[in-house]
């Protein structure tokens, strides 16, 4: 019966994160509210406050949890979370690793495109959310600093940097690549992408 309890939770909370993203979506960050969240999850607020303190915190929630896993990040104590394979195939270091894994991040852009534009959306109207996005975009620039540390390659006072003209580049071209006329085919803007990574980071 308590493993029965523990999966109806699980599945509850599991509506009302899916809710929240597809009504922030559809709405908005600012026009979504909390009984808008319970209702589309077929809940009340009273529930709704069960799992999550206030609309920030589902916010958070969805980065911390739906962007992670979309990514395969996993937690961290030195980062909060991390992607082992990003640490990996910066440490190696090839154009084939760095290309293949832009590759494999790319599939994933549509997942996790809405969430990044929702939270940074959220970060202008929560005080609690203001640096939300960039946070765990630091994350993923430790990560990039790990790999470098790892393969031994530039001096620790680049590394970080370099971190950050990475994950900038990369988080613009997500953003951006599907509205932006850039005269390139996906293929070939990825291709653009991986050959500056491996400028910066090899």
């Amino acid at each position: 019966m308590a493993n029965l309890r523990e999966a109806q939770k699980r599945m509850t909370r599991r509506l009302l994160l899916e809710s929240g993203l597809e009504l922030f979506k559809a709405k908005g960050y600012a026009a979504t509210t909390v009984d808008d969240v319970a209702k589309a999850a077929g809940t009340t607020r009273v529930t709704f406050y069960a799992y999550f303190p206030s609309r920030s915190r589902l916010m958070k929630a969805l980065i911390d949890e739906q962007l992670n896993e979309s990514l395969q990040r996993v937690r961290s104590p030195e980062h909060g979370s991390t992607a082992q394979d990003l640490v990996a195939t910066v440490a190696e270091g090839t154009p084939e690793a760095i290309g293949a894994w832009l590759r494999r991040t790319a599939e994933a852009w549509p997942a996790i495109r809405p969430i990044i534009r929702i939270g940074r959306e959220a970060a202008v109207i929560e005080p609690d959310l203001e640096d939300l996005v960039d946070r765990w975009l630091e994350e993923a620039i430790g990560d990039i600093e790990d790999g470098l540390e790892r393969a031994g390659r530039f001096e620790p006072h680049q590394r970080r940097f370099r971190g950050v003209l990475a994950m900038a580049e990369l988080d613009f071209v997500a953003q951006h690549w599907d509205g932006s006329d850039w005269k390139l085919t996906r293929d070939q803007m990825l291709d653009e992408l991986a050959a500056s990574w491996v400028r910066l980071l090899t």
